[in-house]
C-alpha cells in the first residue's frame, strides 16, 4: 500500500464513519496503568471459571522429512468450535483450530511450512521471534490470496496491497531456524487487518529446541505446558465479537469508536478454553506463558503463593533461556511477550487448588486458570543456577543511536498511531542498519506500546534513568514500553539482508499505522 492509498482510505473513513470512526479515547482508552484499550462486553451468559479442562494444542507431525528439512502442511479455514459450553462459535483457524497446531523444530534444521488459504480473505503468516529471510518473514503486503473463486474478489478489494510478493492458494514459508531454543509463535500479519484476523483465531505455537536446553534437567514431556493466554468477547449468537468497521475484512480497515486505543475482551481463554482447570502432580512444571491478546496486559501470579514466595521461577523469555533463573512473585506480560517459568507444585499439598490470577484484571478478567494438585509424584527435575551464556552487547560498540517515538496523532485528518509522527507506508524506510553492525534504539512512548522488531533480537539497556526492569533480562523481541517512558535497546543486525518491520503489538495500534520499516544490507 502506498502512502497515497493510505491517505485515500483514511479519507474514506473520515467521510463514511462519522460517529463510528477509529478515534482514540484518550481517557477511557487508558485503563488505569494496566492496558491501553476499551473493554468490549460479551452479550451472552459466561461459564463458571474452572469447570472446563485445559486443552493442549496437538503437535503437528511433518508431512515428510529429508536430510536437512521437515515439511509441514497447514490449511487456514473457517470452522465451528465449542469455546463456550453448548455454544457454536465460528473461528478462523490454522487447520481449523484455535490455537493452531504446535510446530516443534530443531535449532539449525530447516523447517518449511506450506500454508493453504481457504479463507475468504488474503492472509500473511509471520513467525514471531524467528530469524527469517525477508521473503519468508511475513511482510504485511506479501499476501497469500484465497484459493479458487474467492481470489478474484479478494484481489479486487485488496488491489492497493498488490505491490508485495503475492501468491494465490498456497505458499511455502522457509525457516532456517539458525537460532537458540525458544518459545515462538505464528500468527496472521496482513496489513490493516491483523487485529481482526488474530482475534478470530489465527495464532499458534512454534517451539524451537536445541542440545543446550535439552542437557538441562528442566521439566519436559507432559510437564512442559505451552499456555496461550488471550482475551475475547462473544456476541449473543455465540460469534466472536469484534468492532470491525467492515466485518468482511475485505475493504475498510479499522475499528469503531471507542476501540481505537485497543480491544479488550471480558473472557480469558487459555489455549482456547475459558478459565480452564488443569490437574497436575506435586512436581515441577514448565509453563510457556504467551500473551496472545490484542491489547490486554497481564500481571500473572499464583494464588495462594507458595510459602517463601518466588513461586514463578523464570528460566526464559522471548529469545530463549536466561543466563540464570530469576524468582518472581508476579510477572507482567504485554501483548506478544513470552515468559518461560517453572512452578514447583510440590510446594503445595495434594488436593490444593492454585489459581493463576491476573493482578491487572477485575471482574471476569482477574482470573486466568486453575491448577489442581491432584496427586503426588516423583520428580527428577531441577532448575540449575546457570542456564545459558548470554554475552552482553557493548553500548560503546554501537555505530549509531536512533530515536523512535511511538504516539497517538493525526494521520491525514484521522486519529491514529504513528512512529516519529509518520504513519506506516511500505515506501517509507525508518532505518538502514548495516549488516554486522550494532545499534542502539531509543524508544519513546505516550501510552502503553509493546514494541516488536522483526529479525534482530535485542537486549534492554535502560528504562528512563534506570537500568533494565525486573522482566527485561535476556534476549527480547518485544519490549513493554509504558506510558511516557523512554527505553534504550541494543541489537546486532545480522543474518539476512532485506526489508523488515517493527511495530506496536497492540494490534489495533498496528492496524492503524504504528508500524515502520528497516532495511538491512
Amino acid at each position: 500500500m502506498t502512502s497515497v492509498t493510505r491517505r485515500g482510505f483514511l479519507g474514506i473513513l473520515a467521510g463514511a464513519a462519522t460517529g463510528t470512526a477509529i478515534g482514540v479515547p484518550l481517557l477511557s482508552g487508558l485503563r488505569g496503568s494496566t492496558s491501553t484499550g476499551t473493554v468490549l462486553r460479551s452479550q451472552l451468559p459466561l461459564p463458571q471459571p474452572f469447570t472446563l479442562p485445559l486443552a493442549v494444542p496437538p503437535v503437528l507431525a511433518p508431512a515428510r522429512t529429508d536430510e536437512t528439512t521437515d515439511y509441514y502442511e497447514i490449511t487456514q479455514r473457517a470452522a465451528a468450535a465449542e469455546i463456550l459450553p453448548g455454544v457454536r462459535t465460528t473461528i478462523w483457524g490454522y487447520n481449523g483450530t484455535f490455537p493452531g497446531p504446535t510446530i516443534v523444530s530443531r535449532s539449525g534444521r530447516r523447517t518449511v511450512v506450506t500454508h493453504h488459504n481457504e479463507l475468504p480473505v488474503p492472509v500473511v503468516v509471520h513467525l514471531h521471534g524467528g530469524r527469517t529471510p525477508p521473503e519468508h518473514d511475513g511482510y504485511p503486503t506479501d499476501l497469500l490470496l484465497p484459493a479458487g473463486a474467492d481470489a478474484a474478489a479478494a484481489a479486487h478489494h485488496d488491489h492497493h496491497h498488490l505491490g508485495g510478493n503475492v501468491a494465490q492458494g498456497r505458499r511455502d514459508y522457509v525457516y532456517p531456524l539458525q537460532q537458540r531454543a525458544a518459545t515462538l509463535w505464528y500468527h496472521d500479519h496482513r496489513m490493516d487487518f491483523t487485529g481482526a484476523s488474530v482475534w478470530r483465531g489465527l495464532a499458534g505455537f512454534h517451539l524451537v529446541r536445541d542440545a543446550e536446553e535439552e542437557a538441562l534437567p528442566l521439566p519436559r514431556g507432559d510437564r512442559d505446558l505451552p499456555l496461550m493466554i488471550a482475551d475475547r468477547s462473544f456476541a449473543a449468537d455465540g460469534s466472536l465479537r469484534y468492532p470491525s468497521l467492515d466485518p468482511t475484512l475485505l475493504t475498510t480497515p479499522g475499528v469503531s469508536e471507542p476501540y481505537g486505543a485497543g480491544v479488550l475482551g471480558d473472557v480469558i481463554l487459555v489455549n482456547g478454553v475459558p478459565w480452564p482447570v488443569a490437574e497436575v502432580s506435586a512436581v515441577r512444571y514448565r509453563l510457556r506463558l504467551l500473551n496472545a491478546s490484542n491489547a490486554r496486559r497481564y500481571r500473572v501470579a499464583l494464588d495462594p503463593p507458595p510459602a517463601g514466595g518466588n513461586g514463578l521461577v523464570q528460566i526464559g523469555t522471548d529469545g530463549g533461556l536466561l543466563a540464570r533463573p530469576m524468582g518472581h512473585d508476579a510477572i507482567e506480560l504485554a501483548p506478544a511477550q513470552r515468559y518461560d517459568v517453572v512452578v514447583d507444585f510440590g510446594r503445595y499439598r495434594v488436593g490444593q487448588d492454585v489459581t493463576l490470577v491476573n493482578q491487572f484484571g477485575d471482574g471476569t478478567t482477574a482470573q486466568i486458570m486453575r491448577f489442581r494438585v491432584a496427586r503426588g509424584g516423583s520428580d527428577d527435575t531441577s532448575v540449575p543456577d546457570r542456564l545459558s551464556e548470554i554475552a552482553p552487547l557493548d553500548r560503546a560498540s554501537a555505530v549509531v543511536t536512533r530515536t523512535m517515538r511511538f504516539r497517538h496523532g493525526d494521520v491525514n485528518g484521522m486519529s491514529g498511531w504513528t512512529i516519529n509522527d509518520q504513519p506506516f507506508s511500505p515506501d517509507l524506510i525508518n532505518a538502514r542498519p548495516r549488516l554486522g553492525t550494532t545499534e542502539v534504539w531509543r524508544l519513546v512512548s505516550d501510552f502503553h506500546h509493546p514494541i516488536h522488531r522483526h529479525l534482530a533480537h535485542c537486549q534492554i539497556l535502560s528504562r528512563g534513568i534506570n537500568g533494565p526492569g525486573p522482566y527485561d533480562h535476556g534476549w527480547k523481541d518485544t519490549l513493554d514500553l509504558r506510558p511516557a517512558e523512554e527505553a534504550a535497546i541494543i541489537a546486532r543486525f545480522d543474518g539476512y539482508a532485506g526489508r523488515y518491520i517493527f511495530h506496536c503489538h497492540n494490534l489495533e495500534h498496528e492496524d492503524m499505522a504504528m508500524m515502520g520499516n528497516f532495511v538491512t544490507g
